[in-house]
């Protein structure tokens, strides 16, 4: 969330000169534990708070609510010299959890695998997990392979993508350069492989979406109301198209 953050913080305040936006980085875990302390007016999060959080929150006097604000695409991205184009949900959860451990083994060559995650305080690796590596079913325990190299941004992942031929990671999709190659996903052996997109996300045909949020501490009042009505108008929304991620539908009421 953080480069949305800042597009929507400086475009606010290059029109609303008297408004100061503070916006600062380090994982949705971090957003959320600063909502809960009350050392912040809106927590960005790629992830829905949790119940737990929610009740620590009250336990505070506090009380979060949702705005979702824009979606994303989770892309799995490999080095452009990899051959291998597609995977299933299922193969990409078995490289994570180490069962699959060479390229050969999904089509490539005969390389081992180097697997790189976002570090556990990051809303997208929470994400992945769940979606992904347990493939959205609640019982189901799996965890990334103990050799997972978690690196603490997006861009460091894009970078060791970038240099490591064996390599592959997995990103929002606004932050994936031109230069990296994105692997089309299917939710299913024999199901179509699809390229994450505004059109693939907003029609559920690519199956690692989520939606994006914000969360304030009560009903926003005031300057902060106002940030929000605007983050849900046709113009910060182009903002969000603009960083390649995916606009909420702005003819929604508000939440």
């Amino acid at each position: 969330m953080v480069n949305l953050a800042l597009a929507w913080a400086e475009a606010y305040q290059d029109a609303h000169p008297d408004v100061r936006i503070s916006v600062t980085g380090g994982g949705s875990g971090t957003g959320i534990a600063a909502l809960i302390n009350g050392t912040v007016d809106i927590a960005n999060a790629s992830r829905q708070i949790k119940q737990e959080e929610i009740e620590e929150a009250r336990a505070n006097g506090g009380n979060p609510v949702e705005f979702i604000v824009a979606r994303d695409a989770i892309a799995v991205i490999v080095n452009p010299a990899n051959p291998v184009s597609q995977l299933t949900l299922q193969q990409v959860s078995d490289i994570y959890s180490g069962k699959i451990n060479n390229w050969k083994e999904v089509g490539g060559e005969d390389r081992p695998i180097v697997r790189l995650s976002r570090e556990t305080n990051s809303g997208t690796h929470v994400y992945f997990l769940e979606t992904v590596l347990r493939l959205g079913q609640k019982e189901n325990k799996t965890l990334f392979s103990m050799d997972t190299l978690l690196l603490p941004s997006s861009e460091g992942i894009i970078t060791e993508v970038r240099q490591n031929p064996n390599a592959i990671g997995y990103d929002g999709l606004g932050y994936v350069p031109p230069d990296l190659k994105v692997i089309a996903i299917a939710k299913e052996a024999g199901g179509a492989y699809v390229l994450p997109s505004i059109a693939t996300v907003n029609d559920k045909s690519y199956p690692i979406a989520r939606d994006l949020y914000m969360y304030t501490n009560g009903e926003p009042a005031g300057v902060a109301k106002a940030y929000l009505d605007w983050i849900l108008s046709a113009e910060a929304q182009q903002i969000v198209a603009d960083l390649g991620f995916v606009p909420v539908i702005t003819s929604n009421p508000s939440p």
